[in-house]
């Protein structure tokens, strides 16, 4: 059997994965959302890596229901007094770009250098929508960030943390750190995240998963515990929206899966479940 060529080069390469589902979501007429740059953001490596990874093309409607939870959470959020959204992993990103937002409202990417100069070449002729900001760092590193996020706890009062498709690739020790140095800082008041069941964690690791692990992607976090993981940690879970029930309102899922849809959805423990969901969480300490 001929081994499947290696398109994949580094973890930032999954955020052009990501592009490609927005891009094909923004085409339709009944689309959820529209990101008009998405496409360019993507790029033909990015449909490349959608059509060479294990079923990279294979949930779709997943990839669209977070995205739609996630602007729906922040806009909600906005529209509740946040004044500074900080947007960890932002990779390619557009929401400053595609959303209507307060021109006052100041949001800021951090990421590695090469996938934000990359995303700024791409949107060099663009205007944001509210103050932007892009911050070039290693968020592994533990004592810069902390002192990164020292820094902007001072530049707002009601800050909004993003972490879109970043928590599945670090461990449980690293997502607990993540979430102290977080909750460290009294101004970070709201987080929303993805977070994965188990179940789901194991089929993404024998799928998509398998080459990601090659180039430093490995697919790591799906707590036992759920939402409640981060209670340790200074956050509590306000709000929970599974992928599925989402996809499913807009008939994106296949068929079969609308039916599963129907199940009662827990906030708690998932276990084996194949569940994937999208959650608000409010500091507690």
């Amino acid at each position: 059997m001929a081994e499947t060529r290696m398109v994949v080069r580094n973890i930032s390469d999954t955020a052009r994965w990501a592009a490609v589902f927005r891009a094909n979501e923004s085409q339709r007429p009944d689309a959820l959302f529209r990101d008009p740059f998405a496409a360019r953001l993507a790029g033909s490596l990015g449909v490349e890596i959608a059509d060479t990874l294990p079923e990279g093309n294979s949930h779709a409607w997943a990839w669209v229901a977070r995205t739609y939870l996630f602007d729906q959470f922040i806009e909600r959020e906005i529209q509740h007094g946040v004044d500074l959204v900080v947007n960890l992993a932002a990779g390619l990103d557009a929401r400053p770009y595609r959303m209507q937002l307060p021109p006052a409202l100041l949001w800021i990417e951090i990421d590695l250098p090469e996938i934000l100069t990359y995303k700024e070449q791409i949107l060099a002729q663009e205007t944001p929508t509210c103050r932007l900001e892009r911050i070039r760092t290693d968020l592994s590193d533990r004592t810069a960030r902390k002192s990164l996020f020292s820094g902007l706890a001072a530049r707002g009062e009601k800050i909004l943390v993003l972490t879109e498709g970043l928590l599945i690739y670090l461990d449980s020790p690293e997502v607990l750190s993540l979430a102290q140095d977080l909750a460290a800082n009294a101004q970070f008041q709201r987080w929303i995240l993805d977070l994965h069941s188990p179940g789901l964690l194991h089929m993404m690791q024998r799928t998509a998963g398998t080459q990601l692990s090659q180039v430093g992607a490995e697919f790591k976090f799906g707590p036992p515990e759920g939402p409640p993981f981060f209670e340790p940690a200074g956050w509590k879970a306000v709000e929970v929206q599974g992928l599925l029930k989402t996809a499913a309102r807009f008939k994106r899922p296949p068929l079969g899966l609308r039916f599963i849809a129907l199940l009662p959805d827990s906030k708690g423990a998932q276990g084996s479940r194949p569940w994937s969901g999208v959650c608000l969480f409010v500091r507690s300490t």
